[in-house]
C-alpha cells in the first residue's frame, strides 16, 4: 500500500516514522521548512520507544496517486488542502485523523463518503523542531466510518497496515467515540492559555477545577441533546461522567492525579503546540463545538467561549496570560 501522510507536524512526522521503520512504502508532505531539515536529517523519534532515527521521502505536494492518503494537518487547514491536492483526489482510501467533528464533514464536500475512514488517536507526541518530535505516551489508534458505510473490507485492511505503528481498534460508533474525545482534548486550552506544560499547569487543583468545570458545561450540553458517548480506549465515558457529578475541588484532585502522570516528557497538548509554532490552533473545533452545538440548539456555554476568546487572544498578541488572570476569568463558572 503506498501511503501519503500529509502534514509533518507531531502526529505526521511520528506515524510516518513508525510505518516507515516497519517497511511500509510512506511519503511525507510537508511545508519547505520542514523539507530542508528532514531531507538532512531524517525524522528523529524520542520518548516512549527510545530513539529512533527514519529516512523518509518528503515532498511539498503530492507527485503520485497513493493507496492511502493520511490527512494529519489540523481541521482549520483541511480546506486548502483539499482544494490544492488534484492528485489527492484520486486516492483509493481518506483517513481523518483530526481531533472534533468537523474534519470528516468538510473531507465529505470533496470525497465519496464510502473513501472516507475516520480515526481517533489515543496516542501522544510532541513537535520540538521540524523532524524532531517526542513520543509522549502509547495508546491505540481507533477506525471507523463517521457516516456509518459499510467498509468491513476496507477497514480490516487498514488496520492490518497501521497496526504496524499503533494497535488499532475497529469500532461501529466512532461518532460517539469522538464527541467523548472532545472532552478528553477540552482541557488542552488551559496550557495554551498560560503557556506551561500539562504537568505543570494541572499540577494547581484551582486550574484544574477549571477543568472540571469545562466538563460539567460541555456534558451538559451533550445530555441536552442526547448525543450518545462511547467509551474510548483507556477513558471509559464513566470517567468523565463519574467525575462530573463530583463536587469540584475532590474531582479536581482526581484530574489533577490523573493528569501529572501522562507522561515523563513535558507535554504541551495539541492547541499550545500550535501556538509556540506561530499558528492557529484548533480551539474552534474543540471547545469551540461546545459553544456552537450551545448556540445551535439555544443553550449556554459561557465558560467554554470565554476559554476559546481567551485562546485567540493569545494567539493573536502571542501574550500568555498569568494564572491569577486565568482564575479571573473564570471565576464565575466554578463551584
Amino acid at each position: 500500500m503506498r501511503i501519503a501522510v500529509i502534514g509533518a507536524g507531531a502526529i505526521g512526522c511520528l506515524v510516518t516514522a513508525y510505518l516507515k521503520h516497519k517497511g511500509e512504502e510512506v511519503t511525507l508532505i510537508g511545508r519547505s521548512q520542514d523539507l530542508q531539515a528532514i531531507s538532512k536529517n531524517g525524522l528523529e523519534i524520542s520518548g516512549a520507544r527510545g530513539n529512533l532515527t527514519v529516512r523518509v521521502g518528503i515532498s511539498e505536494e503530492l507527485d503520485y496517486v497513493p493507496d492511502l492518503a493520511i490527512l494529519t494537518t489540523k481541521t482549520q487547514d483541511l480546506e486548502a488542502l483539499l482544494k490544492n491536492n488534484a492528485l489527492l483526489l484520486q486516492s483509493q482510501l481518506i483517513l481523518t485523523t483530526q481531533n472534533g467533528i468537523q474534519a470528516d464533514e468538510i473531507v465529505a464536500r470533496y470525497f465519496a463518503k464510502e473513501k472516507i475512514i475516520s480515526s481517533i488517536l489515543m496516542f501522544g507526541s510532541t513537535y520540538l523542531e521540524p523532524g524532531k518530535i517526542v513520543h509522549n505516551f502509547e495508546g491505540s489508534w481507533i477506525l471507523g466510518s463517521f457516516f456509518k458505510v459499510k467498509l468491513t473490507q476496507e477497514l480490516i485492511a487498514l488496520s492490518l497496515v497501521l497496526n504496524n505503528a499503533f494497535p488499532t481498534v475497529i469500532t461501529e460508533d466512532i461518532r460517539g467515540m469522538k464527541y467523548l474525545k472532545i472532552f478528553v482534548n477540552a482541557n488542552n486550552c488551559l496550557p495554551a492559555i498560560i503557556g506551561k506544560s500539562m504537568q505543570e499547569v494541572f499540577s494547581d487543583l484551582e486550574i484544574s477545577q477549571i477543568s472540571i468545570a469545562i466538563w460539567k458545561e460541555g456534558f451538559e450540553i451533550i445530555s441536552s441533546l442526547g448525543i450518545d458517548l462511547v467509551s474510548l480506549p483507556g477513558f471509559p465515558v464513566e470517567n468523565l461522567t463519574r467525575l462530573t457529578q463530583m463536587s469540584s475541588v475532590p474531582a479536581a484532585q482526581v484530574f489533577s492525579g490523573i493528569m501529572r502522570n501522562l507522561s515523563k516528557e513535558p507535554l504541551y497538548g495539541s492547541i499550545l503546540q500550535s501556538i509556540m509554532r506561530r499558528k492557529l490552533s484548533e480551539i474552534d473545533y474543540i471547545n469551540g463545538e461546545f459553544v456552537r452545538l450551545a448556540e445551535a440548539h439555544h443553550l449556554q456555554a459561557p465558560l467554554n467561549k470565554v476559554l476559546v476568546e481567551m485562546v485567540h487572544q493569545v494567539e493573536s498578541s502571542r501574550k500568555f496570560y498569568s494564572k491569577e488572570e486565568l482564575l479571573a476569568k473564570t471565576k464565575a463558572f466554578i463551584e
